[in-house]
């Protein structure tokens, strides 16, 4: 089972710990796309504040996300499941994980990034500002930048296994799994089912549907259950307490879609 996590953009700050080690990061085959955006990430944080905020898309507010941005080569690292914070990981509490579960955590979650492309809960990576959603002066919009390098790498890492995909858009745009992948590949959606005068409505949530996605891994991961493919992870959901609505694609080779139905959002 391979889990495809958005990353947050809040993070913990580094600590005391070594600085990056670029060669010890998962998925080695991303390693040149990696230090091409690592290289102009750094060098237009450095040259130029107003102009890194501008790309960045960060307020005045965060200017100290610039500075922080030009010292990642230099900067503290910590594992990538302690660097993301936010809802959705605050939800999947990582770090209170008994050791099955922390373990397969460890397998199967792979979390998208603007910077590194993907990266395991396990490698070590300082804190950072730069979503999916930049456009970089000299290597252009990273959603698209990425999606070559991603296609070479991430269908082996897929496996054999199911492919559960919790990306939010951006980061989707950035790995679309094709063929095979793709007819063992299932997305959520997280839907609040609430009664307005008699009738049953549902709605999108945001906030929400981060800490429901949070929490659905953690609960899959403390079962210690692994699908194997769709149809196994919507029976895996539903013995876990979750109304799962499940949509199998029409043509073979197109990924499933799972909606997470909920009537409170906490």
């Amino acid at each position: 089972m391979l889990v495809l996590l958005p990353p947050s953009e809040g993070k913990a700050a580094g600590g005391s710990g070594a600085p990056l080690e670029p060669k010890t990061l998962s998925l080695p085959g991303l390693a040149p796309a990696r230090a091409a955006v690592l290289e102009e990430l750094v060098e237009l944080c450095a040259a130029d504040e107003v102009k890194a905020r501008e790309v960045l898309g960060l307020s005045e507010g965060l200017r100290g996300e610039v500075a922080k941005n030009a010292e990642l080569r230099s900067a503290p690292a910590r594992p990538a499941g302690e660097t993301y914070t936010g809802v959705l990981y605050d939800a999947l509490g990582l770090a209170a994980l008994p050791a099955a579960a922390r373990s397969l955590a460890e397998d199967a979650l792979l979390v998208f990034s603007g910077l590194w492309g993907a990266v395991r809960i396990t490698d070590r990576i300082p804190s950072y500002r730069c979503s999916m959603g930049v456009r970089l002066p000299g290597l252009g919009a990273l959603g698209a930048y990425w999606r070559g390098p991603l296609a070479e790498v991430l269908p082996e890492a897929a496996g054999e296994g199911l492919v559960l995909d919790l990306r939010s858009s951006a980061y989707a745009s950035a790995w679309k799994p094709k063929g095979e992948v793709a007819g063992r590949t299932a997305t959520v959606r997280v839907l609040h089912a609430q009664v307005v005068d008699g009738v049953e409505k549902r709605s999108v949530v945001s906030h929400f549907n981060k800490a429901t996605k949070g929490r659905l891994v953690r609960d899959l991961l403390l079962s210690g259950s692994v699908p194997g493919a769709p149809g196994e992870l919507v029976a895996a959901l539903r013995d876990l307490g979750y109304v799962v609505e499940a949509e199998p694609p029409a043509k073979p080779g197109k990924a499933w879609s799972l909606d997470v139905v909920v009537t409170r959002i906490h």
